[in-house]
């Protein structure tokens, strides 16, 4: 089995998560300091700011971190060139396949591992030179797929020989175990994350998953195809019942329109989208990113 940790130079086999509007490279600099592999969100950045980031994280860390690319961010293309450009050691992706990127970033010496749903996509990812794939369950927070973790990675890592990360439903080293059992060799979290010291959002947000319990998230958007994993509240009760009652789909995303900044920036836990996973429940203090890394390694 692969070691990650030897092939990418970090002490724990643990990705920080491309989590938008939270993960920037202060943060994702805090997470490869304390061992793992830090990675700056560019989903709620535009080029400049991603840019910025990335040096600002250069300058506040010699480890090794990453970049996260949402393949629908209209801007994906020129951040995808910034990643190269920059030499990035890592680059993960969400929201589509990123082949035709993959040349420049594998020319500039990015390690590249790819978000994947299904075995299917994660066969694709191999075949476009791919380093890794991340298979990340429905558990998680954010955007989300349709498989479980269980049921998803032990059929991905099947059906490739490159080396696979598990996401979603991650949060102490119990189950870290279980995903190398799986067929993992490493895994990626974000939800044991959101409640790091160092972690940059609302006060408020963070009180709001300490004091979730485990049947305290909802997928919104389930209905129209956009399935998203937040902690229920106003917001996501509100969009529930209008997705159900027919809403199109220019309503419903001109309804949460902001959801997620107002949570993170202005710490609003009725109205904004608290995005998190099904282990939300599992996350009882606010504590140093070193220590949750520690801890979650065994």
């Amino acid at each position: 089995m692969t070691d990650i940790r030897e092939r990418l130079e970090i002490k724990y086999p643990v990705f920080q998560g491309g989590m938008a509007n939270i993960a920037d490279g202060r943060f994702a600099a805090a997470v490869s300091n304390a061992g793992g592999l830090g990675i700056i969100a560019g989903g709620g950045m535009d080029p400049a700011g991603l840019e910025e980031n990335i040096r600002l994280c250069r300058s506040l860390t010699g480890k090794p971190f990453g970049v996260n690319i949402m393949l629908m961010h209209p801007a994906a293309g020129e951040m995808a060139a910034i990643a190269a450009r920059e030499r990035v050691p890592v680059v993960t992706t969400g929201a589509g396949n990123p082949a035709k990127y993959m040349d420049s970033w594998k020319a500039a010496g990015c390690m590249v591992f790819p978000v994947v749903p299904s075995a299917a996509l994660a066969r694709r990812m191999e075949k476009a030179g791919a380093d890794g794939v991340i298979a990340e369950g429905t558990e998680s927070g954010g955007h989300v797929g349709e498989l479980t973790t269980m049921a998803l990675v032990p059929q991905v890592a099947d059906s490739v020989t490159i080396p696979v990360i598990a996401a979603g439903g991650i949060a102490c080293a119990r189950q870290l175990r279980a995903a190398f059992a799986l067929g993992a060799v490493g895994v990626q979290v974000g939800t044991c994350l959101l409640v790091a010291e160092e972690c940059p959002i609302h006060q408020n947000y963070k009180e709001a998953i300490l004091r979730a319990k485990d049947t305290d998230t909802v997928v919104t958007g389930r209905i129209g195809g956009t399935p998203v994993r937040v902690l229920k509240n106003r917001m996501a009760r509100e969009y529930v019942k209008r997705e159900r009652a027919g809403a199109d789909k220019m309503e419903l995303e001109t309804f949460t329109l902001g959801g997620l900044r107002r949570a993170v920036l202005e710490g609003d836990t009725e109205n904004g989208s608290l995005m998190a996973g099904q282990v939300a429940g599992m996350c009882s203090a606010i504590r140093p990113v070193a220590e949750i890394l520690a801890e979650l390694a065994g």
